[in-house]
């Protein structure tokens, strides 16, 4: 008999935000912080000389509010200014065996790190170590490595611009390109797409366009949950009646309705505001066929304006003056059947020419997307068929109009603009070898699967980490863990203890940094960082808060301290640019045109935007246009007939792969993550019902090569879901994905494109993962 447990599962009914998020904003404060904190940490937070939200990368607008920050901002911030902490008393009391079979929620939640440790095999334990031995010992060992590409270097994309310009600077003088970082997880299909199509690998739009939109999509992401305070700038534009169209795989309560922190009224009517005009249940992974399929309506009712003698719907002028290929698009759209766009999209036809219709009456529009696009084998086609449709009708270097990738982390698209990529131009490099006097290597260095590829085979020895949970987040724990413990060196400088730092090379140590909440003391007094948003603008960051521990170091200063450890030779001044950051944002400044005037500029509230080229119409791309660029076919690797595509999906007590607690309000969870979302209809075909537990498996593992993968003794959860598609949380589901299941041109892992099947969970006795 097939076993149920429905506890902590429940219909949630509220609006996103509301009472509900104040009561969760209290809750995270009342757990984790000092009164003292709670009120100076949030008031001074996104303000113009306060600290940047250490959560998502959504912009400020101009004129601020008292209250510039949202629900998982406070929970981010209140994780971070913790008053718990993690002393070497408490590594004393646990060994790094016992400290495994911990939940991950767990370690991290036991508070800030305190101290510089290294790990001791003799006793299991890690012990304290002086900053001085930790950075002689790593230095030796790096200087100590045959090849420098014999090591992997990785950055979160909450490091700052400062820390990451440091970082990129020492790893090639140290020899190599091997930049390993976050985005390689999430936007790299934004970043290899976009250059191909109209020369940038960002966004073109800015927070002011939403005020001129008129029409705004969006596609594959969720902002009640990982960009909340864009659920007010969308409240906005609904109330000006701007259509909102909503396509993605689950019904998801903040693109449905919003209440409004800051509105007395809605607040105290208990009323909210509508969000999406329009919501559309995509298939996972049929991204493309609906974009085609818009295209494709969008080109008939251009054929019939004219056939009418109208003037027709696409943007003629635009195509001719500032485009290249169109000729190829077409005869591709053309080419692609209404019944293959209905199978693989899982939508009936008038319900993608009812899209094509808003889209096509519109004249501004803008079309934001997260990683329910990117994260697929064919992320880089879906960004550039986003790029297509826009270009079709000139909604590119328009006011109002664009497009919109939303990045996650706050930084992760600064750390990329200053250098940190495995792919380095020329530009870049002529600049480090003009400023700094040392000719940095060429050659094309590892990615993030690369890294665990060479790691895993024994080509690479040593990991240092900026930041972030590496292991965790990677696809593939079963090679990604095992290859870990290969190393001869892992260096991670982190904020908290998770699990990454579990994984014992022969040498192990964790460096503890700093927090972008706390005060930066150096040699010329209190400094400040910059990070850049997600629609490109560059503001300032100064913390605050008495840092949680005197033997803390800024990102910048550890960085500084192991190049000078490890280089001898340096050519680098890092001790000059670490007493005072305005001399790293001068050398920022002299390799970067685009930073032009950066001290001073950055000093105006909002900061300022560094020249997007697309936006102004000016394509740095080999031919000079913007490139109309065709995907063949609709999916890539399409599942069997009888399975089910798994997309794996955050929690609302979730940033990345840190968890704030086990709850996902929106969605009715409490308490737990051991569930799988189904569809009721897919849940019935399979003898299922809603509170079974169940196993979800690789759809055909020895056909793709694969080991067995499964994600055993989960619960099924009926939910508002597209037929066809399940949805499980990461990191948990990453068992699933295969390490060389990936995106061919940007190598980012499919988290959210995986075949699976599901049935009753075998092991009557089993727990839940």
């Amino acid at each position: 008999m097939t076993r149920k447990k429905l506890e902590g599962i429940e219909d949630y009914q509220g609006a996103a935000a509301g009472w509900g998020a104040l009561k969760a904003v209290a809750d995270a404060v009342r757990g984790q912080m000092s009164p003292a904190k709670e009120t100076h940490g949030l008031l001074t937070m996104n303000q113009p000389h306060g600290f940047d939200c250490p959560g998502c990368a959504w912009p400020d607008p101009k004129h601020t509010s008292s209250f510039e920050f949202c629900e998982n901002g406070a929970k981010a911030v209140t994780w971070e200014a913790t008053a718990k902490r993690t002393t070497p008393e408490f590594f004393a009391s646990h060994t790094v065996s016992e400290l495994w079979t911990w939940q991950d929620y767990d370690l991290e939640n036991e508070g800030r790190l305190t101290h510089p440790m290294v790990y001791d095999r003799a006793t299991d334990r890690y012990l304290p170590i002086s900053w001085q031995d930790a950075m002689s010992q790593i230095g030796a060992a790096l200087r100590a490595l045959p090849d420098p590409n014999m090591a992997e270097f990785y950055t979160s994309g909450r490091a700052s611009n400062e820390a990451a310009f440091l970082y990129q600077l020492f790893v090639r003088e140290y020899g190599t390109n091997n930049f390993p970082d976050c985005s390689n997880m999430c936007h790299e299909a934004t970043s290899v797409g976009l250059p191909e199509s109209i020369g940038v690998g960002k966004g073109t739009v800015t927070l002011e366009d939403f005020d001129h939109s008129d029409c705004i999509f969006c596609i594959g992401h969720n902002p009640g949950t990982n960009h909340p305070r864009m659920l007010t700038t969308l409240r906005e534009a609904s109330k000006r009646g701007v259509p909102i169209i909503a396509i993605n795989p689950l019904r998801e309560r903040g693109l449905e309705r919003f209440t409004s922190p800051q509105s007395p009224v809605e607040m105290l009517t208990l009323d909210s505001t509508p969000i999406a005009s329009s919501y559309y249940l995509v298939k996972v992974g049929g991204d493309i066929a609906v974009l085609k399929g818009m295209m494709k309506t969008l080109l008939a009712l251009d054929a019939s304006s004219l056939a009418k003698g109208g003037p027709g719907l696409l943007d003629r002028e635009f195509i001719a003056a500032h485009t290249t290929g169109i000729e190829a698009l077409l005869a591709d759209i053309e080419a692609t059947s209404w019944d293959a766009i209905e199978a693989a999209s899982g939508l009936p036809r008038f319900d993608i020419e009812a899209i094509g219709n808003v889209y096509a009456k519109a004249n501004r529009v803008i079309i934001n997307y997260g990683m329910g696009i990117t994260q697929h084998r064919h992320g880089t086609g879906n960004v550039q068929q986003i790029a297509n449709l826009l270009m079709l009708r000139g909604n590119i270097g328009r006011e109002g109009a664009g497009i919109s990738p939303l990045r996650g982390h706050s930084n992760v698209q600064g750390d990329r603009t200053v250098g940190i990529t495995e792919i380095p131009n020329d530009a870049l490099l002529d600049g480090i070898s003009r400023v700094f006097g040392f000719e940095p290597p060429r050659a094309k260095g590892h990615n993030a699967v690369e890294a665990v590829e060479a790691i895993r085979d024994g080509r690479s020895k040593a990991l240092i980490c900026l930041g972030g949970n590496l292991a965790v987040a990677m696809s593939d724990p079963q090679a990604t863990f095992e290859a870990m413990r290969g190393l001869d060196l892992a260096v991670h400088i982190a904020t908290k203890l998770n699990r990454s730092h579990l994984l014992l090379a022969r040498q192990s140590f964790i460096l503890p940094c700093l927090g972008r909440t706390e005060i930066d003391m150096q040699a010329t007094g209190p400094q400040a960082v910059t990070v850049e948003d997600s629609m490109s603008m560059v503001h300032a960051s100064r913390g605050g808060l008495k840092p949680a521990s005197e033997h803390l170091k800024s990102e910048p200063a550890i960085i500084a301290e192991m190049a000078m450890a490890t280089l001898p030779n340096t050519k680098v001044r890092w001790s000059e640019m670490i007493a005072d950051y305005n001399k790293i944002r001068d050398a920022i400044e002299a390799i970067f045109p685009a930073f032009k005037d950066f001290n001073a500029r950055v000093l105006h509230p909002g900061g300022f935007r560094p020249r997007n080229a697309a936006s102004e119409r000016e394509w740095l791309t080999p031919t000079k246009k913007a490139n109309f660029l065709i995907y063949p076919g609709l999916e890539e690797d399409p599942p069997n007939e009888n399975a089910l595509t798994l997309t794996t999906i955050r929690s609302h007590d979730q940033y990345n792969t840190t968890l704030y607690g086990l709850n996902d309000r929106y969605r009715g969870i409490k308490g737990r993550r051991d569930v799988v979302f189904v569809n009721a209809q897919d849940l019935a075909k399979r003898g299922l019902s809603h509170g079974d537990i169940v196993d979800v498996s690789v759809d055909d593992p020895a056909e793709q090569g694969l080991s067995e993968r499964i994600l055993r003794g989960v619960t099924a959860v009926a939910y508002k879901i597209a037929e066809g598609s399940v949805a499980a949380y990461y990191p948990e589901a990453n068992v699933l994905v295969a390490l060389d299941h990936y995106d061919a041109k940007s190598g980012t892992p499919s988290y959210k494109s995986i075949p699976v099947q599901i049935k009753p969970a075998a092991d009557a006795t089993s727990k839940p993962n």
